[in-house]
Parts: C-alpha cells; structure tokens; sequence
C-alpha cells in the first residue's frame, strides 16, 4: 500500500508565459456567461457584471479565470450537430467579457471554457491564455489545428458521452472506470502529439460529473493520481458537482443538497483532489478555496516517500 501523496512538478507553457505547477494550487475561478448553468445560471449573463465578478475573483487570490459561455449540464444538447448555443451566439457572450477582463487587468490569465474551434480561435485572437476543452479534442476535429497553431495552454477534459447521454450511462466498477478515463485521456493526449501540439502546454482533467454516476465520482476521486502515470498534470473540477449534494440528502430530509448548500462539500473534495494529485483546482467561490488550498500545500510540502 501507498502512504504518500503525489503530485507532478513541472512547467505549463501558455501561449505567452509559462506557469510553476505542483509546488503550489492554483485557483481557477469560473465565470460562466450563461443563462442556464447548473452553478449560477443568469447570473453574470450581462457582460458588465460578468467582468466585475471576473475581477472580484482575480482579487480574492484566483490565479486564473476559466470564461465559459455554454453550459454542459446533463441533459443539454452541447456536443452535438446541433448544439443550443451555435459558435457565433457563444462568442458573442464571450468576447466582450474576456475584452473586458483584459483591458482592466491586461496581466490577467484567461481560460476559455469552450469545444468549439471558431471560438477558441478568435479567444485567442483576442488574448486569451488557456483553452478548456471539456471534450478531450472530441467534438470539434478542428480543434486540435487552432491548439497547434496559436500554442495556447491546453486543458483535456475526460467527457463520457455528450450531456443527454450522460444520466443512462451505466455503472462501472472503479477498476473499470479508471481504465475508461485513462483511456480516453490517452486518446486525447494522442490526437494532440498527432497534432503537433507540446506536451508541456497540457494539463489533464479527469471530467467530475461529465458520464460518471453519482458513487463513481468518489471512485475517481480516491485513485485519481494513477492519473498522474499519464505524464502531465491534474486539473479538478468538483465545485458544486451534484454527486456532492447526493451525499449531503441526509441532511436535507432525503433529497439533495441544493447549488448553493454544496459550499463546505465543495472545499472536502477540493481539497482530497489536490492530496491526490491535482495542481490546478476550478472553483466557484474563490477565497475559501485559496484558504484551503494553502492548508493541503502545507501538507504535501511534508510529504514522505512512498513505502510499500
């Protein structure tokens, strides 16, 4: 049995600068320009009050800022041939927002949280670091192309099955479900060295909640840094996921915890993710995750070699 935490030290290249991974979290906070996101729908739909959250986050300690413009919630048609929100309509919600992150805070890290090639594209164009594609390279076959050639960072999402086939997925048992994401994170990292795209601009993300079942998400969770054999660091996305708020029903007579009792749940998964491997952490609520990702930075800067 292995006592030690893992996590991988290396560099990130992004399309201007490069980031330090592995000896301290970095905090991704999300904003999503949506009206229908599970999290916060409508919140921050109008671009002014999308940039003042952006920018109220960037001041409570968040190293990134991750600018999705539609939601991939079970059930939704994101994905597909013909997806809810077309890469016009997304890069209209977008761009203004990212525009406006920039020219307040012209050193600001942008994540586009995006599968869509022409989207990515003009992100870039207009200054945006990092490219999240929640699909792994797998719904856009253009993708990969616009990755080569901007350079951007790069963040490969394992995604079992587009949204509206993710609630009829069967159960797998966890030696099989991390074969199934190993896998699929393999073929992603293939098409991108097809590609000709650098290893050192990718980050690996294991997909919470996009095909995986209510317990199979604690599966993943408890071995995710076999994940880390893969050769590149782990992003975790956990925040406000509904597995959380199944496990909180007893609290709350039975049914699940709702969006916004999922808080302190968020923070124990974010935290188990990043004594398990994860150097990058997406959030919601950016302070208390910088406070507790320097508590379990504190903990791994004491880690020990692994025994048997």
């Amino acid at each position: 049995m292995t006592y030690a935490f893992a996590r991988t030290h290396t560099s990130w290249r992004l399309r201007t600068r490069t980031l330090e991974l592995g000896r301290a979290t970095l905090v991704m906070g999300v904003v999503n320009v949506t009206p229908d996101s599970f999290s916060d729908g409508g919140r921050f739909l109008d671009p002014q009050v999308a940039i003042a959250h952006a920018l109220a986050l960037l001041d409570e300690g968040a190293h990134l800022i991750d600018l999705g413009a539609e939601s991939t919630r079970p059930g939704s048609r994101a994905g597909g041939s013909a997806p809810a929100v077309s890469a016009e309509n997304e890069q209209a919600r977008l761009l203004p927002v990212l525009e406006g992150i920039l020219r307040a805070r012209p050193q600001a890290i942008v994540s586009v949280d995006t599968y869509k090639s022409a989207t990515a594209r003009a992100a870039l164009a207009a200054g945006a670091e990092i490219v999240n594609d929640v699909s792994g390279f797998a719904w856009d076959p253009e993708m990969p192309a616009v990755c080569a050639a901007f350079k951007p960072g790069v963040v490969l999402m394992h995604a079992r099955g587009r949204p509206e086939e993710w609630r009829a997925q069967p159960q797998l048992e966890p030696d099989e479900l991390l074969a199934t994401v190993r896998v699929g994170l393999s073929t992603s990292l293939a098409v991108a060295t097809q590609a000709g795209i650098p290893p050192e601009t990718i980050v690996l993300d294991p997909g919470y909640g996009f095909g995986k079942r209510f317990g199979e998400n604690y599966a993943l969770l408890a071995r995710q840094a076999e994940l880390l054999s893969l050769g590149r660091p782990l992003l975790a996305g956990v925040s406000r996921k509904s597995f959380l708020g199944r496990t909180l029903a007893p609290l709350f007579a039975g049914s699940d915890a709702p969006v916004e009792a999922r808080e302190t749940a968020s923070l124990a998964a974010m935290t188990t993710a990043i004594l398990h491997g994860a150097s990058i952490v997406r959030v919601h609520s950016v302070r208390p995750a910088v406070e507790a990702a320097l508590i379990a930075d504190a903990v791994l800067a004491y880690e020990t070699p692994a025994r048997a």
